[in-house]
Order: structure tokens, then sequence, then C-alpha cells
């Protein structure tokens, strides 16, 4: 069990490729509510996908390694994807728009 306060692996993604209008939010949303991590998830005007998370660090790389691939029809040619140990405060993962 963690420390309250305690900071948790956490990274910026951002998803190019055939991301938008393929389910990639919610599905994302899913698994990282399946997973346990917290943060969001949204759609970009550049038609990227930006997601932001933090979690135990077994779940946080389980979600980076999901991003990579994406749902089915989501096809994810790049991702850019930074780590950070600062502490946001999320208590859930949204879908923003």
């Amino acid at each position: 069990m963690g420390r309250e306060g305690e900071r948790k692996p956490a990274f910026t993604a951002t998803a190019r490729g055939r991301v938008q209008g393929v389910g990639f939010r919610y599905s994302a949303q899913s698994v990282a509510r399946r997973l346990g991590v917290a943060g969001y998830v949204q759609n970009q005007p550049d038609g990227t996908v930006r997601v932001e998370c933090e979690g135990e660090p077994d779940a946080v790389k389980e979600m980076a390694d999901w991003l990579r691939k994406g749902p089915p029809g989501a096809k994810v040619t790049a991702l850019d994807l930074t780590y950070r140990s600062t502490r946001r405060g999320y208590t859930t993962f949204t879908i923003e728009h």
C-alpha cells in the first residue's frame, strides 16, 4: 500500500496515426479503469490523442504498452511518451472534450 501523497510514476503521451473515430478514448478509459490508473484522455485538433496517466508502476507500464497498439480499428504509428514523477492528483480516469 502506498502512503498518502506518495509520488507515483506518471506519463504524458501523444498517440499518432489512426487514433480518432475508432473508439480510442472510450477503450483507453476502460483499460485505465481496469488497471486502476488515473488521468485523462483527450482528442487533439491535430488528429492525435493525448493521455495523462499516473498510478502504480506495473499499471502505468501496462497502460503505456496498451497505448502503443490502441483498440481494434486503431493504427498507432507513433507514441510520444514522457515519463514524470510529479503527481497531479487525479482521482479517476476521464475522457476530456
